[in-house]
């Protein structure tokens, strides 16, 4: 059981500490809480294979409703969690019920240490073989309970997601940077009636315009010099499904174009080839680009983003989310302990308070790369105010956007920018790719406005 995580819910402190004693050496981790109210919250920030379960909370007649009640909310919600009822002796009819109603097992207190560790570690082999819990799934890879986030601004993004992903409409994410516009993307496909079908992502924006055409049209063998086979292009590997188009605001109005004759007649033409392939393909665009920006037509051509933007979703900033910063916090904790092999359990008052005032000019990948260097270099069982360490390089922007601040009074939005690439070469010493980093740019994106700029 060494790979396996507990969490014990008993409103008896004795048991409680008496469980976490005996389980502390042989799990990854234990946790305890007395108030079932906090069950499905700890459920929602932990990623839990055990829970174990009291039938009975603060009341002298042994109904076992309570237990009941809450192991149908834990199966309701997280059907993979396995459950083990804890009863009193005499009270085996209520387990029995329990059993029926969803539990794994359930053991009878008082009860001898080597039957609880036998029957947990029979049910944390079950658990590994439904569902393989020692696979580690990558944040950026979550299925669906995919968006995570209670905060009201996130329950309305929730709604409109859940209203236009069984649509075909064409949409438009918006958002700054980090802040999780892919994974926008992905729950409109898994939601999606296409779902069971491709979904293919491509980083426009990062595209020269010679590989623009190759890449989403495919080509011919032969059509030049390297190309010695026929290849497929985005546009038909998507077909039938859904095609994400990040970064779409950078690209050049000669591709857009393209793109737009594409999206218009429905179909491609392959390089090499005169015959058009027809494409049924459910658009997905996403930009860091404000839309007021996007409506500058010698920017970006009106007509395409019409065709792009039947409906567009403005993903919130993190410093928006309020208490949505804390639940990503604990499951990045939870997610980089299990990954480096840690035995963390939490955040300290100071560290919670820490990350509620922070700004996060970085949005959730700057909180999820700062947990992960907290758990890297933490060396206590819970994150401490000094191991959380925010971007020094978002701090840095920060600083000198404030210290800049007057000599931007006059400037175009044009000379902002090229000041702002400038600054960026000069601190990284012309490496292009801290520069690109620090601007939220692709090196492919950085060096197209260098070229813009002359720089």
């Amino acid at each position: 059981m060494k790979k396996a995580s507990i969490l014990v819910v008993d409103d008896d402190q004795d048991l409680l500490t008496a469980v976490r004693i005996l389980l502390r050496p042989k799990v990854q981790q234990v946790i305890v809480e007395p108030n079932p109210e906090n069950i499905l919250r700890t459920l929602e920030r932990n990623a839990i294979d055990i829970v174990l379960l009291d039938m009975n909370f603060k009341s002298v007649i042994n109904t076992g409703n309570e237990g009941l009640f809450w192991l149908g909310k834990i199966k309701n919600q997280y059907p993979h969690i396995k459950v083990v009822m804890i009863t009193a002796y005499g009270a085996v009819d209520l387990a029995v019920r329990s059993l029926k109603q969803g539990a794994s097992d359930f053991i009878v207190k008082p009860w001898q240490n080597e039957h609880l560790l036998q029957t947990l570690e029979t049910v944390f082999e079950e658990t590994k073989q439904t569902k393989g819990r020692d696979k580690i799934i990558s944040p950026a890879h979550r299925q669906d309970n995919d968006l995570i986030g209670r905060s009201a601004i996130m329950e309305d993004l929730q709604y409109k997601i859940d209203k236009v992903a069984p649509t075909e409409a064409n949409i438009l994410i918006l958002g700054e940077n980090g802040t999780g516009k892919d994974l926008i993307a992905q729950a409109l496909h898994r939601r999606s009636l296409r779902a069971k079908q491709a979904y293919i992502k491509v980083d426009v924006g990062a595209l020269t315009e010679t590989l623009f055409e190759s890449e989403l049209f495919g080509y011919k063998k032969g059509a030049f010099t390297d190309a010695r086979e026929d290849r497929q292009g985005r546009f038909e590997a998507a077909n039938r499904g859904t095609l994400f188009l990040d970064e779409i605001g950078n690209i050049s109005l000669q591709q857009q174009a393209k793109l737009l004759s594409v999206l218009q007649n429905r179909q491609v033409v392959p390089l090499g080839s005169y015959q058009p392939v027809p494409v049924d393909i459910r658009l997905l665009s996403a930009t860091n680009v404000p839309l007021k920006a996007l409506a500058d037509e010698s920017r970006f051509r009106k007509d395409l983003i019409y065709r792009i933007n039947t409906v567009e979703i403005q993903v919130p900033p993190l410093r928006e989310r309020g208490e949505d910063i804390v639940l990503l916090a604990n499951y990045f904790l939870d997610f980089y302990s299990r990954k480096y092999h840690k035995n963390m359990e939490g955040f300290e008052r100071d560290a919670v308070q820490k990350l509620r005032t922070y700004h996060f000019p970085g949005n959730v990948r700057e909180l999820q790369y700062s947990i992960e260097r907290a758990v890297i270099m933490g060396e206590q069982q819970s994150i401490r105010d000094n191991d959380i360490l925010f971007s020094p390089i978002e701090q840095a922007i920060q600083e000198s956007s404030k210290l800049s601040e007057p000599t931007y009074a006059n400037q175009s939005l044009e000379e902002m920018e090229r000041h702002a690439i400038q600054s960026a070469i000069e601190r990284y010493n012309g490496n292009i790719s801290k520069a690109a980093r620090e601007l939220g740019l692709t090196r492919a994106a950085l060096y197209r406005r260098m070229e813009k700029y002359n720089i």
